[in-house]
C-alpha cells in the first residue's frame, strides 16, 4: 500500500498539502465505513458525508468507488519498473527486483503479504472478498506488467514480446509469494514465524526466473 500522502515533499505548498491531506481523509474515511458495513452496503453519497464533502468534491479526487480502496496500491503499480529503471550499474535487471522483495520481506511491506498488522489483514480482506475490487486488480496487474516490460526492453534489449513475457512472468512470481505469505498468516501464523519459508521462496522463485529467462539475470 503507499506511504502517508499527506507527508510533505520538496516544493508542495499549502494547496498541495491540504490536497493531499483531504485526499487521505476522504479514502480513510471510505475504507472504515466499508470494513464496518461492507463494500457493497456503502454508498458514494454516504462516503461523502462521513468526509464532509461533496460527491463531486469526492470524484474529483476518485474517479470511482473501487479507486477509494485501490489507490492505496497506487505507489506500487510502476514499483519494478522504477526498480529496475534505478539499479547499480552492472546489475542485472532480476537481480535488482529479487534484492527488492527481499527487502520488501524485512520490512514486512503489505504487498508482499507478510504482514499481520490487524488492520492490514482486515483491509486484505475486504479487497479479495469484494468482485469489483478484484476485476479492477487486474487492470492494476496489466498495467504493472506494461511499465516492467519497458523498463526491462530499455535495461537489457529484446523483442516487445520478449520483454512483455518476461515482465507477465515476473508480476505472476511476486503475486503468487504474497498470496502465499498473506494465505499462511490469515490461517493464524505471525510474520515471524512464515519469514524464513518467505525468503526461502522468494529466492527458489527468482533462481527459477533466471533460469528461465536468462536475457535478465
Amino acid at each position: 500500500m503507499s506511504e502517508d500522502e499527506t507527508a510533505p515533499e520538496p516544493g508542495d505548498g499549502l494547496r498541495t498539502r491540504k490536497k493531499r491531506q483531504r485526499h487521505r481523509t476522504i479514502s480513510d474515511t471510505a475504507i472504515a465505513l466499508f470494513l464496518e458495513k461492507g463494500f457493497e452496503k456503502v454508498s458514494v453519497a454516504e462516503v461523502a458525508a462521513a468526509a464532509e464533502v461533496s460527491k463531486p468534491t469526492l470524484f474529483r479526487y476518485f474517479a470511482s468507488k473501487e479507486d477509494l480502496v485501490l489507490h492505496r496500491f497506487a505507489d506500487h503499480e510502476d514499483e519494478a519498473a522504477r526498480v529496475v529503471a534505478a539499479r547499480p550499474a552492472g546489475r542485472a535487471a532480476l537481480e535488482a527486483l529479487h534484492r527488492n522483495f527481499r527487502a520488501g520481506l524485512d520490512r514486512r511491506d503489505p504487498v508482499t503479504g507478510l504482514c499481520d498488522v490487524p488492520a492490514v489483514l482486515a483491509f486484505h480482506r475486504l479487497l479479495y472478498s469484494t468482485p469489483s475490487l478484484v476485476a479492477r486488480l487486474h487492470g492494476y496487474q496489466a498495467r504493472s506488467e506494461a511499465a516492467l516490460a519497458g523498463a526491462l526492453a530499455t535495461a537489457h534489449g529484446g523483442t516487445p514480446l520478449e520483454s512483455r513475457l518476461a515482465a507477465a512472468q515476473i508480476v505472476a512470481v511476486q503475486r503468487v509469494l504474497a498470496e502465499e505469505n498473506w494465505r499462511r498468516i490469515t490461517e493464524g501464523e505471525t510474520a515471524d514465524a512464515v519469514r524464513p519459508d518467505a525468503l526461502t521462496a522468494a529466492d527458489e522463485a527468482f533462481t527459477h526466473l533466471r533460469a528461465g529467462l536468462p536475457r535478465y539475470a
